[in-house]
Order: structure tokens, then sequence, then C-alpha cells
């Protein structure tokens, strides 16, 4: 490779490790497995070493990867959180262990085995017995402090009692979420149409950074400790060490042993690739660490990772089958996604049928041709996808495939956006996906709030012809319903009492009901102080829209064409004549308007009310949510553990911080 084109491929390796990076860490959505991932950090390590004279220092070869959240403090680790090396095959297992042993100067060294939990990485001091300081790995060196969220995980002792504690160490753990409690949450999720998380490594590090801890307390985090730090610890071994954490409460893995040597090691890593499938959480591999503390000081660390530990991560379980066609999902929002329809095969304890294939990106790098045979694997071992194809059994006769031009449900003509990924149908007034995707979100809990109706129902209703738009809910009849499948008499009767009782939700919530593309909660709160009535919206033309300061051309011209379209205003016409509040009946602020004109926004953790209930409260005072401090902050509502980047900005703008007792007291609220 020249020179010029090793600098290329070094600048595209390391745009594309960060973004990865920021995917992994900061907003919990991996795009790729650790595996290609790894694939492309060891490319990039080898280029660094051939071509030095291009190496920098903020290269993703010489840092950790950051998870920072700037509404969060942060604080320096006393100890860095390094990564740990990784190897997928045996000689290079055996190499590490060539280099241990030559450093000891022994023939044998001996190591602890660790299951390599899959979660988020966590950093507890503990001053005296008790818990002073929980911090993320952040960036290595610094991390935010999840501490209020951090004492609601039962499995984390608070205080210590034991005469051997030292006056300070810290506790290194994995914050873990169970595959039952992640199916739960996912459903639960499901039900109330928000963005499922892709695996229980995801939500767990996303729980972590909610930022009311009574959320946190209800995900039912666990954590697993698996290293002491201090400066004078109880024994000269890492697995005496981690004995006497459990002896003081902390949860150790009784999965855990130590080995003599690597032979012992292997048998481990052989033995846990066939069992980890029956543990209650996910792992990916298994942590290799020298037992003798003094040899880990000889060995010592690089600046990203320690040279006395190494990972051995279980590739994903691979399969090949052939591909037999692909078909196209139309999305709630009209997104359109291809998945690979695939002869059956069984794949990580599962028979697998179909794959994901994401986008139209996808089919053309992955080339794919009709009856291709093709090499899928499970990502996190949870979303089956197609990897790679096995070129030996293509022929010219198999047929490429190109991805659709029109939706396959209504036959409309596809968009995609430049810089988008993903194509979309533009027809959301009429393809019956995206009909019943409208019904489902004005059936959702902060919508209209209607008990008993779920996606299944709703496909149930709309299949049966009772339903083709929201307003139909409202002349259904319980004659109608009970010969249907699934639903008796009682159930029948909730689902009506609902729909009944759902003429009661304010008007700012029929605003946001009626699933106006572009309007969320927010700009529908907004849409309600500023138009009495759903009348008064419809009459608006795009100057007067666009006069408001949260409503954008896009969010305007969206709001002018949903009342262009007669089939809207026949629906809302219905809607009216069924007694939903189309207009605001009583003031617009029923709590008064003490905070009439004032912008303010929420930073911190709180104990009287949840960020959400401060949030109405200073609507209902008339006052205006923010999430950014700006000249135009009039306060901020501070809280514990305020992000420091609010903080500074609002001290050199000189803009006042309230406490939850000073809001309360304005407000006129105990």
């Amino acid at each position: 490779m020249k020179q010029s084109e090793a600098k290329e491929r070094i600048e595209k390796l390391r745009r594309e490790i960060e973004e990865h990076n920021k995917r992994y860490y900061v907003i919990n959505e991996p795009a790729i497995s650790d595996f290609e991932y790894d694939l492309l950090l060891n490319e990039l390590e080898t280029l660094e070493k051939k071509f030095p004279e291009f190496i920098s220092a903020d290269s993703p070869t010489k840092k950790v990867g950051s998870d920072i959240n700037n509404e969060f403090r942060q604080y320096e680790h006393r100890y860095p959180m390094l990564s740990l090396g990784n190897t997928y095959n045996e000689e290079e297992l055996r190499e590490f262990d060539n280099r241990v042993i030559k450093a000891s100067g022994n023939s044998s060294v001996e190591y602890v085995c660790e299951l390599k939990f899959d979660g988020a990485s966590i950093s507890l001091t503990y001053r005296n017995g008790s818990l002073f300081r929980a911090l993320t790995r952040g960036d290595g060196t610094i991390g935010d402090d999840v501490t209020l969220n951090i004492r609601t995980i039962r499995s984390i002792p608070e205080k210590l009692n034991d005469d051997n504690i030292p006056g300070e160490f810290v506790m290194r753990g994995e914050i873990l979420m169970t595959r039952a409690v992640f199916e739960r949450l996912n459903n639960e999720r499901a039900a109330e149409d928000l963005p499922l998380f892709a695996n229980p490594r995801n939500a767990a590090s996303g729980t972590l950074k909610i930022l009311d801890p009574r959320v946190v307390a209800s995900r039912q985090l666990d954590c697993m400790f698996y290293f002491m730090m201090a400066e004078e610890l109880p024994y000269e071994t890492h697995y005496q060490n981690l004995m006497q954490a459990s002896h003081w409460g902390f949860k150790v893995a009784d999965t855990l042993k130590l080995c003599k040597n690597i032979d012992e090691v292997l048998t481990y890593i052989n033995k846990w690739d066939t069992e980890r499938k029956g543990l209650p959480f996910d792992i990916d591999g298994v942590v290799i660490k020298v037992n003798s503390l003094d040899l880990q000081k000889t060995l010592g660390v690089t600046a990203k990772s320690p040279r006395w530990a190494i990972a051995y991560k279980y590739k994903a379980e691979r399969a090949t089958t052939r591909l037999l066609s692909v078909s196209y999902q139309v999305g709630r929002t009209g997104i359109i996604t291809p998945v690979a329809n695939l002869k059956p095969v069984f794949l990580a304890g599962s028979t697998v049928k179909r794959a994901s294939l994401h986008n139209a990106d996808q089919i053309a790098l992955l080339d794919l041709h009709v009856n291709d045979m093709v090499f899928v694997e499970k990502g996190g071992e949870i979303i089956p996808k197609i990897v790679g194809v096995d070129h030996s059994y293509r022929n010219n006769e198999m047929k490429k495939i190109v991805f659709i031009s029109q939706c396959p449900e209504c036959g409309t003509g596809l968009i995609k956006n430049e810089g988008e990924a993903n194509h979309f149908c533009p027809n959301y007034l009429h393809c019956p996906p995206q009909l019943k995707g409208r019904i489902e979100h004005f059936i959702s809990r902060k919508a209209m709030n209607i008990d008993g109706l779920g996606e299944e129902t709703v496909d149930l209703l709309f299949n049966n012809n009772l339903v083709r738009n929201y307003a139909d809910l409202y002349d259904l009849r319980s004659e109608q319903l009970i010969p249907l499948e699934r639903l008796g008499e009682k159930s029948v009767a909730n689902i009506l009492a609902s729909i009944r009782s759902s003429k009661e939700v304010p008007y700012t919530r029929v605003i946001f009901a009626l699933g106006i593309r572009h309007v969320g909660e927010t700009v529908a709160k907004t849409i309600a102080r500023e138009f009495r009535s759903v009348e008064e919206l419809k009459n608006a033309g795009t100057e007067r829209l666009t006069a408001i300061r949260e409503i954008g051309p896009r969010i305007a011209s969206s709001i002018v064409a949903f009342f262009a379209d007669r089939d809207n205003t026949a629906i809302i016409d219905r809607l009216r004549t069924a007694g939903l509040k189309l207009s605001e009946g009583g003031a617009i602020n029923p709590g008064g308007e003490k905070l009439k004109g004032k912008t303010i926004v929420i930073s911190g953790v709180f104990e009287k009310h949840s960020r959400e209930e401060y949030k109405d409260m200073i609507e209902r005072n008339g006052g205006r949510n923010s999430t950014s401090v700006s000249a135009g902050t009039s306060f901020v509502l501070a809280g514990e553990n305020m992000g420091p980047a609010k903080r500074e900005k609002a001290s050199g703008l000189g803009i006042p911080l309230i406490d939850e007792n000073q809001f309360l007291e304005i407000i006129g609220e105990e």
C-alpha cells in the first residue's frame, strides 16, 4: 500500500470507529457486532504500526470509548478504567501466556477466569465502609456520577461491617439486566408505542443515564463485581481479594475460577461456550487475569489496556443457508424495511427463517442475488442478520435483488431523502400499515390512553372492517365486538368504557393524538397554547405557524397538508360529533399565569416530583419548557447532580438557579 493510500484508509477507519464508539457508548444503538468492530480496530492498529508517521494521540487505538453525558456531573477516576485487549482464537491466547510467563520467570502462571458479562461498567468508591461515589466508565479518565441511580440497585451494598475493610477502596463491576427483565421491559415499551431496546446491555446502559432514580429502580438492575483496587489491599492475589469482597457482601459470580495454567483456562473457555446459553445474563466471552498482583505490576499497562489481562471473545454463532427471497415491511411511520426470507436453519438455540437487511445500501453492499448461499449471524445473539455471501455457489442464472421503488402496500412511489439511509412511503394518510399506526398512536397512553386496545386488537378490528381510522372507534358497539376472536363480554365492556372515558382527555393531548406528522408532545402543547381550537389551527397558514418559535417550515407544512386533506377534516368533524375536546374550554393555563412569559430549563434529579411532573407544572402556570440554556432562559430549575455544562453556561449568562422548594413556593404549591 502506498503512503497516500495508507493515510486515506487510516483517516477513514478512525472516522468509522469513532462513529461506532458513539453508537455503542453514548446512544446505545450499535450498528455492528463486536467482532466486526474488532476487525476495524485491528486493521487500524496494523496500519499505524506499518506507517508510524500517521500515528496520532487521539486515535481510537490510543484511547477508551466514552459514554460521557453532560446531564451528569463528572469526576476523575482514582484508577483509570482501561479497556481489555481481545482475542478470538487459542493461538493468540497462548501467545499472551508466553509473554506473561517470560515476564514472571516461572514455567507457568496462575490465572483467574471470569465470565465477561455484557453490561455497563461501573466504578464504586467506598470510604469508611460506606458507598461514597459511583462513576460510569466515561472516557476512562473521568466518568459520570450516577450514585443516586446506583443506590436503587439492591445487589450493591451501601454500608459494610467488617474489621478488615480498607479506609478507602474501589470496586469495579458490571451493571446487568437479566433476559427476563429485558423481555418484560420491551413488552411494556411495545404496549406504550415506545422504541424497543436492542439487547439487555443497551437497556442496562441506557437505564443508568436516566435522570429519575425511581425509573431506574423499576428496571430491576443487578451488578456483578470483578475487581478491587486500593493502596493497601487485604491480599496479594486477585482471587483472594474477590473472595474477601464476596464475604463483605459484594456479589461475585460463582462461575469465577482459579486456573493453574493456560490449559485449564482453555478448558474453562470451552465449557462456557456451551453452557452460557443457560445463564440468566448475556455474556460475550471470558476475561483472563493474572492472579498475582505483584506480577500485574511487573507487566504494567499500555495507554489503553492492561498487559496482565485479556478477553477471549466468543464469535457470534454463524450458519449458512439459502436466501429464498426478499420481502418489504412498511413501518408505522412509512419506513420500508427489507427482510430476507431464508431456508430455515438452526442458529443459537432457535430456528431462523428471516433476517433483517436494514436498507437498500446493505443489499447493495452484500450484492445479494436470489438463491444465494448466505452467512447468517445473530447480532448480539438476538437479531439475525446476513453478514456475507458464499460466492462459490453463485451462477449466472441467479437474479440480482433490486430494492423496490413503490410501496408494497399502497403502490405509492418511495422517497429517500438526501443524507438518510431509509426509503419511506410518503402516503401516510392512506397507506394501510400507516393507517393502523395512526390508530395505535391515537389510543396510546400519552395520547387518548384507551385501555384494552393494543396492536393485535387494532389489527383484529382493521381486518374485520370495523375501523379504518380513529374516528371509527367512537362508533363501535358491543354486538360488533363480542363475536370477534379473543374478545369476551367483559373485555368488550372495558374497551367501550375506556373509549367513552377518552372523551374527557384534554385538548392538548387530543392535538397530539391526531398524529400530525412531526407534531410530538411538546409541539402539541405549543399549538394548544397558541390556537384555542382545532378549527383555529386548521385556518392558520404557513406564515402564522412559522411565526411561533417552536414551529419551523417542516412542521408548518405538515400541519397545513394535514388539514388540506378532506379525509382528515371529515374525521375531525366526526370526532367533534363524538364529543372529544377539540377546543380549550377553560383557561389556557389552569394553574394560573405565575410563570407567563418565562422560559425555564430543568436539570438534575429531584425528590418531591419527577421531571415530567415539573414540566407539567411549568406549562400549567403559563411557562415554557426549554432543554438548553440560552440568553432567553428566565431561570434553571436545578436539582441534585445538575449537568455541569448547563451550570457553567447559566453562570456565564447570569441566569439564576432555583431549587425545587423555591420553585414550588413561586407557583404556590406545597
